[in-house]
């Protein structure tokens, strides 16, 4: 049996941190479904285009390559933001839907060449309209001014010139933008786990999602 996990929630929630955990423990393959987001407005973006240009977005994302997910570009925040826009055009989110339910049910093999146990997706609409069937669904969240200082902190890190009041601004707006869309907004699925990490640290919110998935033996 082909184990699917869905975890959504919004940006620097620590939703990658804690599907990578999961990812390696119980032997999945991931697919970070913010990414051909990001491609596709990234792609729109170094063309020069719009990424609220709807035709223009729909070419780029119907002609996405596997290998532009691997573009370190796609980390900046101006490829973020071009990710929120274009995730909120239908035809955008249609043209990859067909990618992330075929990576759910045909998980590629792990890096050892082994076969997965299943697959681990994480967006912000894989628990509702992705894979609605999920075995397991979390949605991690945290405050704004919490998520705003972890990625003022990484963009730091990195190098990057950040200002907080900007970051917390840029968070607020892609906030409204993801949940008010029309196509699959920002939710969480009823029959999901809700982790809360504003005070967790990355230990505490793998132990409350392990709890969760091993109450279900699946595995």
């Amino acid at each position: 049996m082909s184990i699917i996990i869905a975890i959504d929630g919004p940006a620097a929630a620590g939703k990658g941190t804690l599907g990578q955990r999961l990812e390696e423990h119980f032997k999945l393959a991931k697919l970070d479904t913010g990414l051909l987001y990001r491609a596709t407005g990234f792609k729109v973006l170094s063309q020069g285009g719009d990424p609220e240009d709807a035709q223009v977005a729909e070419a780029a994302a119907r002609a996405l390559d596997p290998a532009d997910l691997s573009n370190p570009d796609l980390r900046t925040d101006e490829a973020a933001q071009a990710a929120s826009k274009v995730s909120a055009i239908p035809g955008v989110r249609a043209a990859l839907l067909d990618f992330q339910h075929n990576f759910a049910k045909n998980p590629p093999n792990l890096a050892d060449g082994s076969p997965a146990n299943g697959a681990i997706l994480d967006g912000r609409d894989i628990g509702t309209t992705v894979c609605p069937n999920a075995e397991v669904k979390l949605f991690v969240t945290a405050s704004t001014e919490i998520r705003a200082k972890r990625r003022f902190k990484e963009l730091q890190e990195r190098g990057l010139e950040a200002i907080y009041a900007r970051v917390l601004d840029d968070m607020k707006e892609r906030d409204a933008r993801d949940s008010s869309r029309s196509a699959s907004p920002l939710m969480a699925a009823d029959d999901a786990l809700l982790l809360d990490t504003s005070d967790m640290d990355a230990d505490q919110a793998f132990a409350a999602a392990f709890d969760f998935i091993t109450a279900k033996n699946l595995f």
